[in-house]
């Protein structure tokens, strides 16, 4: 993979579409990651020598896809870093989850903890952290078992969707982690994220609907 979709780009930022199973950031394997990718894209763009900045300033779980808002400047990083830590910064999600519900919109609340393995477990207010979501049912396949759901991350807890979801009997559609182990890709995908800029000070909103795979394709997804 060496193209990378871009929604937005200036001086101060760039919102790009994160590919599946691609990391936000290198670690241990070696693989591709899109700080990486977006730096060699800058480089070559505008020819820069040496080394270039790129601020990370929120991550997606390797398996999950959609958008991502990077910084291009130290200052806008901290500006976002500071708008994210204030819930200042809208993230939305589309996923694909097991089950039907009785409750077609609802907030989830659990206080989690992340273990010494990497997984992510709902424990008690003095272990744990707290984490909330808005979620909202925008259409089902009977037939199937599944539902299509909207969420509105409230906090942004290590694998919270994932853990929340399936924690009530829902996890979500290929999750090889909390759900169901098959060879199915995970359906959690970032639609969109509303910030204000970080210089301009304007409100900024991005979408980027999924990928038209064999799961996505039995819904109809009205936005």
């Amino acid at each position: 993979m060496n193209k990378i979709e871009i929604l937005y780009e200036d001086n101060h930022i760039i919102v790009v579409v994160k590919p599946y199973n691609v990391l936000s950031q290198k670690d241990s394997t070696g693989d591709i990651d899109m700080v990486t990718l977006i730096k060699d894209y800058i480089k070559k763009k505008y020819k820069k020598p040496g080394n270039v900045y790129l601020g990370l300033v929120h991550r997606l779980d390797r398996p999950v896809g959609g958008v991502m808002v990077f910084a291009k400047s130290s200052k806008a990083a901290s500006r976002l870093s500071e708008m994210i830590k204030k819930h200042d910064f809208s993230k939305k999600y589309l996923a694909i989850v097991n089950g039907l519900f009785k409750e077609k919109e609802g907030i989830f609340e659990d206080y989690l903890l992340k273990d010494e393995n990497g997984n992510t477990s709902i424990t008690n207010k003095e272990n744990g952290k707290y984490s909330a979501l808005k979620y909202k049912v925008i259409d089902e396949n009977k037939s199937n078992n599944l539902s299509l759901v909207e969420i509105l991350l409230l906090t942004g807890r290590h694998h919270q969707i994932r853990v929340q979801f399936a924690s009530r009997n829902h996890a979500l559609y290929g999750d090889q982690r909390y759900g169901i182990v098959d060879k199915n890709q995970i359906s959690l995908w970032a639609y969109e994220v509303e910030f204000m800029h970080p210089v301009k000070r304007e409100m900024m909103k991005f979408r980027c609907l999924p990928p038209k795979n064999k799961v996505w394709q039995i819904f109809d997804i009205k936005i």
